[in-house]
């Protein structure tokens, strides 16, 4: 069985598998519904700390556990879901998530909480490559499935933009329902999946138990260390050492990938081209719009004083505007082709980065909100071509893999650009400075990036051998 970077044959107008639909419902509110808890804690930490008591730092480990678990396991939950079958993995990632986030809910202590975010982040890690194996899946047209997926994405980017916004609202009534909100959309998107075509399993091969490990291992001391830096600084005993278990366990995973007889993540689809922009790209665009999430969920609080409904209200028109953004990729990269609203979306990105990291302390609240905009259009613009782009250039055995790779490097953007930006608002002349330095940084990385966009080749391959044609991509 091929592992290449090689598009599956263009089927042209083949049909839709039986339940293609309910599939693609089904993506889009597991999508949703993890991606909306990733951000609409942030708003409710104030209530929560005023519930249970503790430091900033508890607080902190109330987002960042997500965080923690989503971005170790995405490798891991990729190959798996090439194995046991796209539906039967997103399912129990959905069932993980949902059972955590009643724990979330009734949780009677702090150090509960945190423990049932470990799991829900767990969950969610399935959940993102499952979801797109799905649609790979359920729509074997390139022209279809990129509308599917522009679709999917919508919920993704309506849940990320939407997040600041419920939790405002929630947490007036009780911080606890930012949890419960997850249940009734969850069961809903269980009942969709059990109307859905079975998936196949990939049958017949070893598990890559080292690679398994290893991978967690980097990935885990990699984001711990960032998490941990932003509270204790870069040259902290406990940071050192994680980001040294981060080196060493990334050295192995290398290593067993190379010469293992079964591995998990086969390095020629590393080495591909379309593989590795597409991962730069994804982690410069999560930077840019996770960064600014927070740092200015952090401004509007502390230093404008509003409260936690106007600082969620000040996302609303970023979430309004997003909900329009996504679904007409599809149109946008059948129209100029997929590369260009993946370099369009990031130069609008970097734009509205740029802006707000030069606009001065005392511009009024409703420009800060306006600007916002931009950062939250460029990423739900380049998002749904990128993620349509890179399976068109990935046989269906390999979409979970493939989305895990470019999953894991968008989670480990966002768990960096809080770490790092928080480390840069504590320790400069002030969170203003501080602020502004961290936005511009975000800005510059989505420059770069959108430079390399270039180099990324739209459309399905022509049809060399499997072999062959990876062996172009990962020399290019």
């Amino acid at each position: 069985m091929s592992s290449s970077l090689a598009s599956a044959p263009h089927t042209g107008s083949a049909a839709r598998p039986q339940g293609a639909g309910w599939a693609l419902v089904a993506a889009l509110l597991g999508f949703f519904v993890m991606t909306l808890d990733a951000l609409i804690v942030n708003v409710a930490l104030p209530e929560i700390g005023r519930g249970f008591g503790g430091g900033i730092t508890g607080l902190q480990w109330v987002v960042d556990g997500y965080t923690l678990m989503f971005a170790a396991l995405l490798l891991s939950a990729g190959s798996i879901t090439d194995r046991v079958g796209a539906r039967r993995a997103f399912g129990v990632g959905l069932a993980v998530f949902v059972a955590a986030s009643a724990a979330c809910g009734f949780a009677p202590n702090l150090g509960v909480l945190i423990g049932a975010r470990l799991v829900q982040g767990a969950g969610a890690a399935v959940i993102v490559p499952a979801s797109l194996a799905l649609l790979r899946e359920a729509y074997p047209d390139p022209a279809r499935r990129a509308r599917a997926i522009s679709v999917w994405a919508m919920g993704g980017s309506v849940g990320a933009a939407a997040g600041p916004v419920a939790g405002g609202v929630l947490s007036l009534v009780d911080w606890r329902m930012i949890f419960f909100v997850n249940l009734p959309v969850g069961v809903l998107a269980l009942l969709l999946l059990t109307r859905t075509t079975p998936s196949p399993r990939r049958a017949g091969t070893g598990f890559d138990w080292a690679g398994q490990v290893s991978a967690v291992a980097a990935m885990g001391g990699l984001t711990y260390g960032a998490i941990e830096a932003g509270a204790s600084g870069f040259t902290a005993p406990r940071v050192l050492i994680a980001f040294g278990v981060a080196a060493l366990a990334g050295a192995l995973f290398l290593v067993t990938q190379d010469r293992g007889r079964h591995p998990m993540v086969p390095l020629p689809l590393l080495r591909a081209r379309t593989m590795l922009v597409s991962a730069g790209v994804g982690f410069s665009l999560n930077v840019g719009f996770y960064g600014m999430v927070f740092l200015l969920s952090l401004y509007l609080q502390q230093t404008r004083g509003l409260s936690s409904l106007a600082t969620g209200m000040a996302f609303l028109p970023m979430t309004l505007l997003t909900a329009f953004i996504s679904p007409s990729a599809a149109w946008f990269a059948a129209r100029f082709g997929q590369r260009m609203p993946v370099v369009t979306g990031q130069l609008t990105m970097a734009a509205g980065l740029l802006v707000l990291g030069l606009v001065p302390a005392s511009a009024p609240t409703w420009l800060m909100v306006l600007l916002m905009i931009p950062v939250g259009a460029g990423g739900s613009l380049a998002v749904p071509a990128l993620t349509a782009l890179l399976l068109d250039r990935v046989p269906a055995e390999r979409a979970g893999t493939a989305s895990g790779v470019l999953n894991a490097s968008r989670q480990v953007g966002g768990a960096l650009a809080v770490a790092v930006f928080g480390a840069l608002t504590a320790r400069h002349a002030g969170f203003v400075h501080g602020m502004h330095a961290s936005l511009l940084s975000a800005a510059a990385l989505v420059l770069a990036t959108a430079a390399t966009s270039v180099l990324l080749r739209p459309g399905a391959a022509a049809q060399p051998t499997p072999a062959k044609h990876l062996e172009r991509e990962a020399a290019a």
